[in-house]
């Protein structure tokens, strides 16, 4: 299980008395890595009774172009750069930041996949 809180050390090294034990709240979960595949979704509970949306495939992208103003939804053909992790290219997970190559040209990805459920990108200068 993945676990949010605090370390149990010091930056120095020394380990930190815990006050109390882990919490709910600040447990984790798996990534989402989102990939390149007909559109798949899951719903997951956040705090609250707020609801988060994973996007743990996509194959298509809405695409704005900032020269015209116009926004289009697009297919999603390769990742050509992610910066997140440098393996995250060649394995084609889609992450905020990841420059995409689309149907309009190469993009660069706006939005959360992860946390939002859908891909948004910008178009970059030709």
């Amino acid at each position: 299980m993945r676990w949010q809180g605090e370390s149990g050390r010091k930056l120095t090294g020394g380990k930190l008395m815990q006050a109390r034990g882990k919490r709910k709240f600040e447990t984790g979960r798996e990534s989402s890595d989102t990939t390149i595949a007909p559109v798949r979704r899951k719903v997951v509970e956040a705090l609250g009774g707020n609801k988060k949306i994973k996007l743990l495939r996509a194959d298509v992208a809405t695409v704005s172009d900032p020269k015209t103003g116009k926004t289009q939804v697009a297919k999603i053909q390769t990742v050509t750069e992610n910066k997140a992790n440098l393996h995250y290219t060649r394995r084609h997970i889609i992450t905020k930041g990841a420059k995409i190559r689309t149907e309009l040209g190469e993009a660069v990805v706006t939005s959360r996949p992860g946390q939002d459920g859908v891909v948004n990108a910008v178009l970059l200068a030709q």
